[in-house]
């Protein structure tokens, strides 16, 4: 795994509805090293539900990709790990195990990180898809359950023990949910605590966040998750901050609005009928440009590609406006992404 974390050292974390393969192609463009599939459910693919299977499709020129799967039974995580191998072969990078997933869908039926909760069958589960596969397992899981609990070394500690070959670690507890900010401390923590590598998450919206996570935790790869929604440059600030060099610069309003018009058509020639879901990806790109508030109304009865461009149209529109306004010239109207939420 040391090799692996020295070839993806930059991770997309896997995003239910969000890193499908426009998303991803995206991303990786921009410098993603490796991206995650959205996550999978065990139990929806012992049924051989096509919904659950079309998650697993690679993007065009995406070689591999790393899967995450989840469930709390470990014959049925097992069978379907290794069906998953079968059936993917070298486009598989990994497998994940969601234990972090703080949703409550998910942790209502004993998933995500409702299994931090029992570490006997988190270790189950681990030791039963370990020996079902023969390409890397990791486990993806929170600082702890309760707030003010933080017992994430501890469970490292046992995951190693049950053969995982990695562990991804998020700074919230499950019941902050995404409430306050992520202590990068506990990933320093199971750092010193595990000998297998580490991957640290949470709060990298700038490529001096990953930097500073990395100086800060000693971790072996960074796994950007919610920053990089409506910010696919994210990557490629990161991938030049980690590597000493000057971070590029925040996209123009006019790189955002091309590159939310490419997302949508990706979805377009994708999904199909399914744009409907570039309905919350225009949100963000557009997150603090002039006329975003307005657009909000009118992007929420968006249900085609033409639909979508004339929003971005006008926005444009209003943005260079807007420039010309401020400025007294014609210049490229800059935001700062930390303006855009």
């Amino acid at each position: 795994m040391e090799g692996l974390f020295g070839k993806y050292r930059v991770l997309l974390a896997p995003m239910a509805g969000v890193t499908d393969i426009a998303f991803r192609t995206l991303c990786r463009e921009a410098g993603a090293d490796v991206a995650f599939t959205e996550m999978v459910s065990a139990k929806g693919l012992s049924f051989a539900n096509e919904k659950t299977r079309h998650l697993l499709a690679l993007a065009e020129g995406e070689a591999q990709v790393a899967v995450q799967l989840f469930g709390h039974e470990p014959d049925v995580m097992a069978s379907q790990a290794a069906w998953i191998e079968g059936a993917m072969g070298e486009s598989l990078a990994y497998l994940d195990i969601n234990m972090g997933c703080p949703a409550r869908k998910i942790v209502s039926k004993g998933d995500g990180s409702a299994l931090m909760r029992d570490p006997h069958l988190a270790a189950a589960i681990v030791s039963a898809v370990k020996e079902a596969v023969e390409h890397p397992v990791t486990v993806k899981f929170r600082r702890g359950w309760a707030e003010g609990d933080e017992t994430a070394p501890a469970f490292a500690r046992r995951m190693e023990a049950a053969g995982a070959d990695a562990v991804a670690v998020h700074g919230r507890f499950a019941e902050q949910l995404y409430r306050g900010a992520a202590d990068w401390g506990v990933i320093a923590r199971v750092r010193e605590t595990v000998s297998v590598p580490v991957v640290g998450n949470g709060d990298i919206r700038s490529g001096a966040d990953a930097r500073a996570m990395a100086e800060r935790t000693g971790c072996d790869a960074v796994m950007i998750a919610r920053g990089a929604e409506g910010n696919p440059w994210l990557f490629s600030q990161v991938q030049a901050a980690l590597a000493g060099l000057p971070e590029p610069a925040p996209p123009t309003v006019d790189e955002r609005i091309a590159m939310a018009r490419r997302h949508a058509e990706l979805l377009t020639h994708r999904e199909g009928r399914n744009i409907v879901r570039m309905r919350k990806h225009a949100m963000w790109y557009m997150a603090g440009l002039p006329g975003a508030a307005a657009a909000r109304g009118r992007i929420n009865y968006c249900t085609t590609l033409d639909d979508f461009n004339q929003v971005f149209d006008d926005l444009l529109e209003i943005a260079h406006e807007h420039a010309i306004v401020a400025s007294g010239e014609g210049s490229p109207f800059n935001v700062e992404r930390e303006n855009w939420k």
